[in-house]
């Protein structure tokens, strides 16, 4: 595969992006687009029963509005990211968070459950393609050591939404209405808009294309990183999906509580962010192992902990930590992904809601069938377990991948960089 020459050539200076005014203002208006995404996908969860019972539907039902959005993700990330190779990143951004404000507005006016459905799976559209671009922006804009934790500081708008923003939509789909909780979340991207607009870097339409982006489909390393996040998070989905019911029905609690354990799970997906890609980004595949098998052991615990609001709140915690495992597979894809960056960094967007979707059918599945509300947990356990046994195979995997090694000292940590280099063929892969 022919590999682009790196940012620090003559070449690659004429045709990157110019330099952003400070890289906190960029990075925080990256994030405001997670903080909406992260506020939908989650919020429209904890609402399920509100929205359930509006449109006189049951809740497992109800449930294929969360997976409507999640196949939007699936099926939009890998392809807006092919057709979108050829145009600038900023361009990219823009458009994307419109068609996002555009989603959810409508959602918000849905006359009927099958036009929800529709509106849902519009949002889901943008949501991997965003992800994806935000986080080669972000990639570019710090040296390689540091790749993880950016990354993890976008995902921590995702994160965020969680303590905040899907509480607040919570609050408000129970004091105004759930619909409008979709609005807010339509004005929360039109704010992206403007952030973006005025403060992502401006760069030139991209030099790549849609062919070389397809390469990416070509390399198991990809898929098999895709199928670790897939499966693996899946577990997370199950439970989650499904907490306010759990809380109401096995826990005993007041709806008007439900917002507070919200917060929890945010707290703990949020502190996951910040502190474990520094551990990644020394030893990338063995942290993500590590999650897995940590995430198994809060989900195995949640029947356990159901009954007790405080040690609920302490297990739900735990299990929020487990998002954190985002940021290192985007960084492992970045990786072993050579010329077709945009693209697999969707397709990781791609694998978490295959996970979104498959969680909540195997959750929903397992209700159904009378094994009761918690049984959530240990379906969830064996996906994160799964997942695991898919890691494992990754780690096997030891072969060299062309990984970007632009020194710090060679560019700024504000000059973006174009494309990976490749290592040398003797080299060894630290991180498989």
């Amino acid at each position: 595969m022919t590999i682009s020459p790196p940012a620090t050539s003559r070449r690659a200076k004429s045709t990157s992006a110019s330099a952003p005014p400070q890289l906190a203002v960029v990075l925080f208006s990256l994030a405001m687009g997670g903080f909406a995404i992260g506020t939908t996908e989650f919020a429209s969860m904890s609402l399920l029963p509100f929205f359930a019972a509006d449109m006189k539907i049951d809740e497992p039902t109800a449930g294929y509005a969360i997976s409507a959005y999640a196949l939007g993700v699936v099926l939009g990330a890998p392809l807006i990211a092919v057709l979108g190779a050829r145009f600038a990143r900023r361009t990219q951004l823009l458009v994307l968070m419109a068609v996002f404000a555009i989603g959810n507005a409508l959602t918000a006016l849905a006359p009927g459950f099958g036009w929800m459905i529709a509106a849902r799976f519009l949002s889901g559209l943008p949501h991997g393609a965003y992800f994806g671009i935000a986080a080669l922006v972000a990639a570019s804009l710090v040296p390689q050591q540091r790749r993880s934790q950016a990354i993890g500081q976008i995902m921590l708008g995702l994160t965020t939404a969680t303590i905040v923003g899907v509480p607040l939509a919570n609050w408000i789909g129970q004091a105004v209405g759930w619909r409008a909780s979709f609005g807010l979340v339509s004005v929360l991207a039109l704010l992206t808009v403007l952030l973006c607009a005025l403060f992502a870097p401006r760069d030139r339409a991209g030099e790549s294309d849609p062919l070389r982006e397809l390469g990416a489909l070509k390399s198991g390393r990809v898929w098999i990183t895709l199928a670790i996040g897939a499966i693996g998070f899946g577990g997370m989905f199950a439970v989650y999906t499904y907490l306010a019911t759990t809380l109401i029905e096995v826990t005993k609690v007041n709806a008007e509580v439900i917002p507070f354990f919200l917060a929890v799970f945010g707290v703990g997906a949020t502190l996951g962010n910040l502190f474990v890609p520094r551990f990644a980004d020394r030893a990338l595949m063995p942290t993500a192992g590590i999650i897995l098998l940590f995430s198994a052991v809060a989900l195995l615990v949640f029947p356990l902990a159901a009954g007790n609001p405080w040690l609920l709140a302490i297990d739900i915690f735990a299990i929020g930590t487990g998002v954190s495992i985002g940021a290192i597979l985007q960084t492992r894809l970045m990786d072993v992904a050579g010329d077709a960056q945009a693209l697999a960094a969707a397709l990781n967007h791609s694998a978490f809601n295959t996970a979104n979707a498959l969680g909540p059918f195997l959750g929903g599945l397992a209700i159904r069938e009378g094994l009761g509300w918690t049984s959530t947990g240990p379906v969830g356990a064996a996906l994160a377990l799964l997942g695991f046994l898919i890691w494992i195979i990754a780690w096997r995997d030891a072969g060299p991948a062309p990984v970007d090694i632009t020194s710090p000292h060679e560019a700024g940590p504000l000059a973006p960089r174009l494309a990976p280099v490749r290592r040398s063929a003797s080299a060894r892969d630290p991180v498989a």
